[in-house]
């Protein structure tokens, strides 16, 4: 039983660069900890297309941050008599996180060393023998499915059943900012294809956003979903996925979604060499040709 409340920061960034997933998986554990008494407060800076309107609609704290500084966090720390801070930044070192003096949580995909009290890899691919010598001997490590963080929209989602498609449905989600601009790549290839239904996710932090809402117009098979609060039902109601080797395979292997995973950036190359290993359909950058085989193979099973 929690005999008083506790402070917890989390310290993260999201933006047009960078991405919404940290964001989105720390309001996912700050939920687990409000629910157990915790006051939930979030420290960003304010980078260009950054998603920090989630934070504040999740009904926590934000603190804005000037820079990525030691110092102007060690200060907000002090301030605010946090007694947890969850890290989640590349940004943010083995250096940087040994001179924080309070208990700390640190998110990891890229098996980094790290100076934490507790660290955090949710992917399904989390190894948790690869981070001996990575981290201090009492640091707990909480390592693969068994920690993954699903929204509860998932939870909910993955009882209900629904009428069969009528058309051969797809569920596209390059990442919120779509930084390798492949979802319109991607949808000139579906073209050539007929009676398929797309429902294409993204959020405003996509800067090729008007380029996007321009191409889908007057395509009714295609539906454009910005800043979905429903892509768990979207995701349930597919017959496939085409997605990045995230933290969104999390998801659609929770939904039992076949899927096609396209790597875009260099921290996604310990999920898609798991996925390779387990034989799923996967590839290492984007390539016409290999997409269009892929598709064909998957849409035949």
């Amino acid at each position: 039983m929690i005999n008083k409340t506790k402070n917890i920061l989390f310290r993260a960034n999201s933006s047009s660069q960078i991405g919404i997933g940290h964001i989105m998986r720390d309001l996912v554990l700050a939920q687990k900890y409000a629910k157990k008494g915790y006051h939930i407060i979030f420290a960003t800076q304010d980078l260009k297309g950054n998603i920090n309107h989630k934070i504040l609609e999740a009904g926590y704290k934000l603190k804005i941050l000037k820079s990525n500084s030691f110092k102007e966090l060690n200060s907000l720390i002090f301030k605010l008599k946090i007694e947890l801070v969850v890290l989640d930044s590349y940004e943010i070192d083995y250096k940087f996180e040994k001179k924080i003096k309070v208990k700390t949580l640190s998110f990891d995909d890229t098996y980094k060393k790290h100076s934490c009290d507790i660290l955090l890899n949710h992917n399904i691919s989390a190894d948790k023998k690869r981070y001996k010598d990575l981290v201090p001997k009492k640091c707990k490590l909480k390592c693969g499915n068994k920690y993954t963080l699903l929204r509860d929209e998932f939870l909910i989602e993955k009882k209900k059943s629904y009428k069969p498609n009528k058309k051969f449905t797809i569920f596209i989600a390059m990442g919120g900012a779509d930084t390798a601009s492949l979802n319109i790549k991607i949808l000139k290839i579906l073209n050539n294809f007929k009676d398929l239904k797309v429902n294409l996710v993204t959020t405003t932090a996509n800067e090729k956003l008007d380029k996007l809402k321009q191409y889908c117009r007057n395509k009714h098979w295609i539906k454009l979903h910005v800043n979905s609060t429903k892509i768990a039902r979207l995701m349930k109601k597919s017959n496939l996925a085409i997605i990045t080797p995230s933290t969104t395979v999390n998801e659609v292997t929770f939904m039992k979604i076949p899927f096609i995973a396209i790597k875009t950036a260099l921290n996604q190359d310990d999920m898609y060499k798991f996925l390779k290993q387990e034989k799923k359909v996967v590839l290492a950058k984007f390539s016409k040709k290999k997409f269009i085989n892929r598709y064909l193979k998957l849409k035949q099973r």
